[in-house]
């Protein structure tokens, strides 16, 4: 399967296009209002207030008439999910929460039904709904295939919250389709200071050793069970994997016989130290000893948080670290398997599983999400990848079908054909201003910008009058009226009256006010304007990634069970 960008309800995409036992690993971080009290999560709704989607930047989920019609037919459905439905209705009532439980019900139902066998999921929340989702996904999962409730600590001081415990760490649910998958149990990258200074606390000339038995617990009957130089083992003697891998490194010797007779041979060749009492011991080198595994909490100084100043940052709000993803998916996938993210907001588990080789999937309600990711893959691969679209408008019906069913989008989706960035994040008062692009000027440190206006109904000559008095107003160098509808010829006179906009450094002349219609954009028509070059105001440039695809596939992979 081709790597493939959604625009669309994540539900209806998965039932139209995604096939039966296809996907090897599913992440989702679905949005859930967390700024919310417990009083409004939990608050009884009458199910009488009008349905309205989630949006990437608007994340609410609310009692509707909607959410009484799905839990009614995931209720009559009968199953697992349906006697869980039924239970969180009679303890919680119809709530907000009680809303997102059967919105979270039919799409875990669907990720189900297209992840292979063996597959896993890892469902990102919010303490305040981990305990009922982690009910839910049982239900359809089936409790023996729940592995892991992760702790991830996503500040690094934490928030001080009156009266209680500072909140600072998101639940990540970890669950598989069957008893056998594959996981490759993931390491630290380096040993912690701490461990070294109390552990490797000694050294030769080779480097840090820590001073380890000869023996394993366990007492046995055989060879390994015997007193072995005078000495009777605390359990059992063993030989060490490590100790006898360098030995035959040294030595370019076979390491052979009884466990005893491995020792003798270990012993008179200078690889066992004895204590002044007889005690005999190995030195376990730092270089050699493995990292320590990563237990089901994940601290800040292991997969650090996204801070204000990071590189990695895009502006996303709800963006999470690439190393966070990057762990999950080499622990629970193999080089060219498939990886699945149904809210997949700005890409990071996108960007992360085309770094690390593998095929993927993302799908977004929204065209801002879906124009912040493309634009992410081309600064950060640039030809290395390549990839599809679908939902997106790509004809003039299409665009107006989208601009009647959801104005909004289709603001987001035009800017996004420009490459500008919308001036609000949520709905709201603009100003007359949907997005800016921001350009760099004559002089260094000196920026201008591109103002944006984007009609999806009817203008006239006093919208262009409008964007004349914006560009004075907000000091722009252009302004631009994205239509729908054509332009007239007045429309087009008043636009030329404004003017031009000289750049001495580009030796040219803009048009003060330019005229793009949804026909032109969708032909490949462009904002008449000097270079934007490396400027962070509009879209943040992600890091170009200077690997290999794939390469970073560093961590020893191995099946479990």
């Amino acid at each position: 399967m081709e790597n493939t960008l959604y625009y669309g309800d994540n539900l209806e995409i998965l039932r139209r296009y995604i096939p039966n036992e296809s996907v090897d690993l599913v992440y989702l971080d679905p949005p859930f209002n967390s700024n919310a009290t417990y009083n409004l999560l939990f608050a009884e709704e009458n199910g009488s207030r009008a349905a309205s989607q989630i949006r990437a930047f608007g994340d609410t989920w609310t009692w509707t008439q909607e959410s009484e019609a799905v839990y009614s037919e995931l209720v009559t459905k009968g199953g697992k999910v349906s006697d869980c439905l039924q239970a969180f209705r009679t303890f919680l009532g119809p709530c907000n929460m009680l809303a997102y439980l059967v919105m979270m019900a039919p799409r875990l139902v669907e990720l189900r039904r297209v992840m292979n066998q063996p597959a896993s999921i890892y469902l990102h929340c919010d303490p305040t709904a981990s305990h009922y989702l982690k009910m839910l996904l049982d239900a359809v999962f089936g409790p023996k295939n729940f592995k892991n409730e992760i702790i991830w600590q996503r500040l690094f001081g934490g928030k001080s919250d009156s009266g209680q415990y500072g909140r600072n760490s998101d639940r990540i649910l970890f669950y598989t389709t069957s008893e056998k998958y594959y996981f490759s149990p993931p390491r630290l990258s380096s040993h912690k200071e701490k461990t070294i200074l109390d552990w490797y606390n000694k050294e030769d000339k080779i480097g840090p050793y820590v001073s380890r038995p000869l023996t394993a617990a366990g007492s046995t009957g055989g060879d390994s069970g015997k007193p072995w130089r005078d000495r009777a083992p605390t359990g059992h003697w063993t030989v060490p994997r490590i100790l006898q891998q360098r030995y035959e490194k040294e030595t370019n010797q076979k390491l052979r016989g009884t466990v005893r007779e491995r020792l003798d041979i270990l012993a008179d060749a200078g690889y066992i130290d004895f204590s002044s009492s007889g005690n005999p011991s190995w030195r376990r080198y730092l270089h050699e000893a493995e990292t320590p595994r990563i237990h089901d909490i994940w601290a800040d100084d292991d997969v650090r948080p996204i801070n204000r100043i990071s590189a990695e940052r895009l502006g996303y709000p709800t963006q999470k670290p690439e190393a966070l993803l990057e762990r999950i998916i080499i622990a629970s996938s193999r080089e060219s398997d498939l990886v699945l993210d149904p809210f997949c907001g700005c890409g990071t588990t996108i960007a992360a599983a085309q770094k690390l080789g593998r095929r993927w999937i993302g799908i977004d309600i929204t065209h801002l999400a879906i124009t912040l990711i493309k634009n992410r893959l081309a600064d950060t691969f640039g030809n290395q990848v390549s990839f599809k679209v679908v939902g997106e408008p790509v004809s003039v019906p299409d665009a107006k079908a989208l601009a009647s069913s959801d104005p909004y989008q289709f603001q987001w989706w035009a800017l996004g054909l420009i490459g500008a960035r919308p001036i609000e994040e949520k709905k709201g008062a603009d100003k007359g201003v949907d997005g800016k692009i921001i350009f760099q000027g004559d002089a260094p440190g000196k920026f201008e910008q591109v103002i944006i206006s984007v009609k999806a109904g009817h203008i006239t000559a006093n919208h262009v009058r409008d964007l004349r008095g914006v560009i004075e107003r907000e000091k722009a160098a252009i302004g631009v009226l994205i239509s729908m509808e054509d332009f007239t010829k007045p429309m087009r006179t008043e636009a030329v009256t404004a003017g031009f906009f000289e750049s001495k450094i580009w030796g040219r002349k803009y048009p003060k006010v330019q005229l793009l219609t949804v026909a032109e954009l969708l032909a490949g028509k462009k904002v008449d304007m000097p270079p934007i070059r490396q400027v962070g105001a509009t879209f943040k440039k992600a890091e170009r990634y200077k690997g290999q695809i794939g390469e970073q596939l560093e961590i020893k992979e191995r099946d479990s069970k």
